[in-house]
């Protein structure tokens, strides 16, 4: 019985001296999983971060024009899903402003603009512009860009367009400020008929 007392006694300083330590360790524990938490989420959130909206065409996109939609003689679509606000656009003949992403505008079967993400190009109003040959195949882009891109009267796509007045962004119509091409609405309308690419509901 002699013997006990002080072991209990050594029990009872151990377990005290012992405390302190294990909490310590748990607080740590319990802090370090908070910073691995929150870091995780930090990731999380630069993971889901979406890119800004654009469309980068390829040959394979563009339709004969009479799957598009007419508006007072030129072509319109969206690839994006955005046709309606593009209509709005085109529709408003006081200038409707800025164009979605994503939309594409023709006059002739051969050129195309295309409206890219906010910064593709603040000299073309994020607009990139297309040269196209066409046939019974398809599509095949021969040139796109800016003012590299020639329209099919030698001049500079980009450079045409830059004429048009701010409301219409970029789009010319015979009363937006751009210069007047050198051919008639008959001509353009029968290059307009004679699109030979397969329409969509073509068998």
């Amino acid at each position: 019985m002699t013997t006990t007392q002080p072991r209990v006694g050594f029990l009872r300083h151990a377990i005290f001296v012992a405390l302190p330590v294990i909490a310590a360790v748990v607080v740590a524990c319990s802090s370090g999983d908070d910073d691995s938490a929150d870091t995780a989420t930090k990731d999380a959130e630069r993971t889901t971060t979406t890119a800004p909206e654009d469309l980068e065409m390829q040959a394979g996109d563009f339709k004969n024009l009479h799957d598009m939609t007419p508006v007072r003689g030129f072509f319109v679509d969206n690839e994006l899903g955005h046709l309606d606000e593009a209509l709005d656009v085109a529709n408003d003949t006081e200038g409707g402003g800025a164009y979605p992403v994503g939309t594409v505008i023709q006059l002739i079967p051969q050129e195309a603009m295309v409206k890219r993400a906010p910064g593709f190009d603040a000299d073309t109003n994020d607009w990139e512009f297309f040269a196209l040959n066409v046939s019974a195949e398809g599509t095949e882009i021969t040139t796109r860009g800016g003012d590299e891109v020639i329209n099919q009267f030698g001049g500079s796509c980009a450079d045409c367009h830059s004429l048009a007045k701010p409301e219409f962004d970029f789009v010319c119509e015979k009363e937006h400020g751009c210069e007047p091409l050198p051919i008639g609405d008959d001509v353009i309308h029968s290059v307009q008929e004679s699109d030979p690419r397969p329409r969509a509901d073509a068998g």
